[in-house]
């Protein structure tokens, strides 16, 4: 039996793992530039996740818990609109401790959505229907917001996008992000 919640501040190590894995370990290390591993990314994230005013949030977050009470997956998901606001601490950790400049980062959403971010299932748990249970209580959310919920996909993922059709996202166009072709995919209300 899984729970989804609101995730815990105390949560944020075991969610900033699933973040970066939801991103990808090359994209990690990436953004933390060769001289810096990904131990000291996930550092990074994991303050971003204890905060209160960053994408990764745990406000943001929402955790699908197990019998034991441990972490099977997150769905990161915000409104769109404060997108530049909320990136702003990422940008400013990655230049402080990396030394790297984010700050003309794409942007991968705009006002009019409730942006998923990151969506991760643990490997252990995977092919148990949680990403869908955590899809959906996002799209509960975005509802309770007023807003569709939208997501971008890499064209080279067609084991995601065929979840995301399957819980009814739509395709609306193409995008690009991270040097990766996307698809952006919405869910309207009902």
């Amino acid at each position: 039996m899984i729970r989804i919640e609101d995730a815990q501040k105390e949560q944020a190590a075991a969610i900033a793992h699933l973040i970066m894995e939801a991103m990808n370990y090359d994209c990690c290390q990436w953004f933390a530039g060769p001289d810096h591993t990904l131990e000291e990314f996930h550092q990074l994230i994991t303050t971003l996740v204890e905060r209160d005013d960053s994408q990764y949030s745990y406000l943001n977050t929402l955790v699908a818990i197990t019998e034991s009470n441990n972490i099977a997956g997150i769905c990161v998901s915000y409104d769109g609109a404060t997108l530049r606001r909320l990136r702003q601490p990422f940008v400013d950790g990655a230049l402080a401790v990396f030394g790297r400049d984010y700050s003309d980062m794409d942007d991968e959403t705009t006002a009019g959505e409730l942006y998923v971010d990151s969506l991760c299932v643990d490997k252990d748990f995977r092919g148990q229907g949680i990403a869908t249970q955590l899809l959906e209580a996002t799209i509960a959310k975005g509802r309770k917001m007023n807003l569709p919920t939208g997501l971008l996909v890499d064209t080279g993922n067609p084991q995601a996008e065929r979840l995301y059709h399957h819980v009814g996202f739509v395709y609306v166009d193409d995008n690009e992000w991270g040097g990766h072709k996307m698809k952006h995919l919405q869910r309207k209300f009902g």
